[in-house]
């Protein structure tokens, strides 16, 4: 089964299971589908390409592996790295579906499996990594507006009471000053703010 010929990126997978031949064959199965395909057969040996500067753009873990569980592996990804992961098991107990869901896998497969049932899942994840990435950019972008507001409100409250101007005065003031020094609003918001932090020593 192939990728969507839509698709010109061929995205990066970490595959890490200690079956040294289901390892080979998902791995030989997903480089003919059309991906890029890095694998472990520890969670040492995905730790040691991490640490190397390995960025996949999924990872596909076991989630029992005899050196570790994939589960440890996937709070990492999702804590330290912040790269995606699907999880496979041999089981489908609850316990561990939650377990995986709760460390943030955008999904969970139960072993065996073949290429044909495993691509589905990897693209479902690749959109919802994608779509959650926006929403994160999206919301750093929200938050820093929020605070750029805050700073400016802020600054004008502080010109007011020490120029004794009302707010459209003192915004104007602060405006002017930013356009002759050639700065931002909220720069020049931010700067005026920590002045007046330094002074009272907060």
């Amino acid at each position: 089964m192939n990728r969507p010929h839509s698709e010109l990126a061929s995205p990066h997978l970490l595959l890490v299971e200690d079956d040294r031949l289901i390892l080979s064959s998902l791995a030989s199965g997903l480089r003919r589908a059309g991906y890029q395909v890095t694998t472990a057969d520890s969670q040492e040996d995905a730790e040691a390409f991490l640490a190397g500067g390995v960025r996949p753009d999924l990872a596909i873990l076991d989630v029992h592996m005899p050196d570790g569980d994939g589960l440890q592996l996937a709070q990492r990804l999702r804590e330290l790295e912040q790269i995606p992961f699907i999880m496979l098991s041999a089981y489908s107990d609850a316990p561990t579906v939650d377990k995986a869901t709760a460390q943030g896998a955008l999904g969970y497969l139960v072993k065996p499996l073949d290429v044909h049932q495993l691509v589905p899942s990897i693209e479902a994840a690749l959109v919802r990594a994608g779509e959650l990435r926006n929403l994160k950019t999206t919301g750093n972008q929200l938050q820093n507006a929020l605070d750029t507001e805050r700073a400016v409100s802020v600054a004008v409250g502080i010109t007011m009471v020490q120029y004794r101007l009302g707010r459209d005065a003192a915004f104007k003031l602060l405006r002017d000053s930013a356009r002759s020094q050639r700065r931002k609003l909220a720069e020049v918001a931010s700067d005026l703010i920590r002045s007046i932090e330094t002074l009272h020593g907060t």
